[in-house]
């Protein structure tokens, strides 16, 4: 009887130990880290949480007209994270809760001594703020991404300024595969565009379409996220800080043993910017630093002693704010390279499809557009 109890109990654990790790797939697969900004990097069993929002515009045809609707995906960032001894409590609703209780740990660990496999979180690492792209649910899509390159002096000017753009296309069946793309592009002289070299150069220099040099040759179709065809490339590189999205000032100043900072930030009325997160590398700190005043929200990154500011949405309504934090005495280089990272729904390049044109005739398919601006590498030096 004794054995039947323990290993009654045993199934039990490895019931609850495979729920948990069901839990943690589900939580994994609805997790975005692209969008939003990238995720919070932390030791520890706290779990922060931010919901943040990425409008993508999508357009839909079906023969003689055109509508323009807003898709709103949910993106949700999570992250472990260990509040510091000292910590101040984030402001403006930054909201910390348990990840793990003290019965669930004792729980794992008994489950490891028993000789199980204990599958624990596994966090990429914050990079980039490109979301992943929803699976197609039209015959045709088309992505328009501009990946932006910036970097700003610290005491201003620009360094490099530098913005790749791609079209691509995706088609889902073999029967829709015989079109072309009718394009609008905006009126920004700094912009070159360079087609596929299968794409006949001439009817998109004087048409704006763009189509196989092969007439008769379909484009390639697949079901997989990651099958689009490149059709069209751009590339813009300025010197003007006036078509900087948005800059940063940061100011240290030491009084006394201390190091007071200011920082604060300036967008461009050029475009609304989501999921903003500027990361601000300090010294290495016993703890957390005193914020004193913010707009937006902060946590502290102990392992890489960063601290991350971040915005949900910069608008009309917030095209300037500001950030004071106080840390022991430290040389001004030790906040720098500060990076940043963001997304929007408005480019450059003003790129947007207009129609599908089918080559054979007959009614074209249906399409959506999905367009992003995203950071690759944005920092102050």
């Amino acid at each position: 009887m004794r054995e039947d109890k323990i290993r009654e109990a045993k199934d039990e654990m490895k019931r609850k130990a495979n729920e948990i790790d069901k839990n943690k797939i589900v939580k994994n697969r609805g997790d975005n880290y692209k969008g939003g900004f990238g995720p919070l990097r932390s030791t520890g069993s706290g779990i922060i949480e931010n919901s943040f929002n990425d409008t993508s515009i999508s357009s839909t045809s079906s023969g003689a007209g055109l509508g323009l609707s807003s898709d709103v995906d949910s993106f949700s960032t999570k992250s472990k994270a260990r509040p510091t001894s000292a910590a101040t409590a984030p402001p403006k609703g930054l909201g910390m809760t348990l990840g793990k209780s003290k019965r669930t740990n004792q729980f794992l660990e008994s489950l490891k001594a028993e000789g199980e496999v204990i599958l624990e979180d596994v966090r990429p690492t914050p990079g980039k703020s490109q979301a992943a792209a929803p699976p197609p649910t039209n015959p045709v899509t088309l992505t328009v991404e501009e990946k932006l390159n910036i970097t700003l002096k610290r005491d201003g000017g620009v360094s490099n300024f530098d913005v790749q753009g791609t079209l691509s296309l995706q088609i889902l069946n073999e029967e829709d595969a015989h079109v072309q793309v009718q394009v609008q592009t905006g009126d920004n002289q700094g912009v070159l565009f360079k087609t596929h070299p299968n794409m006949n150069k001439e009817l998109f220099a004087n048409e704006n379409i763009l189509g196989l040099r092969d007439p008769n040759r379909p484009f390639p179709t697949g079901q997989s996220s990651d099958a689009g065809v490149g059709l069209l490339r751009w590339r813009m590189q300025s010197t003007d800080e006036k078509m900087v999205p948005l800059t940063i000032n940061c100011w240290p100043s030491s009084s006394g043993n201390q190091t007071y900072v200011n920082i604060e930030y300036e967008a461009s009325s050029m475009f609304d910017l989501q999921n903003v997160v500027i990361s601000v590398p300090l010294p290495a700190l016993r703890e957390a630093p005193s914020v004193n005043q913010i707009d937006g929200e902060w946590r502290y990154d102990s392992r890489n002693s960063v601290l991350e500011w971040s915005v949900i949405l910069i608008d009309n309504s917030n095209r300037s704010g500001s950030l004071e934090f106080v840390v022991p005495q430290a040389d001004s280089s030790a906040f720098f390279p500060i990076a940043v990272c963001f997304m929007s729904t408005h480019t450059f390049s003003s790129v947007k499809v207009t129609n599908i044109i089918p080559v054979k005739g007959g009614n074209p398919p249906k399409f959506s557009q999905r367009t992003q601006l995203i950071t690759e590498n944005y920092q102050v030096v």
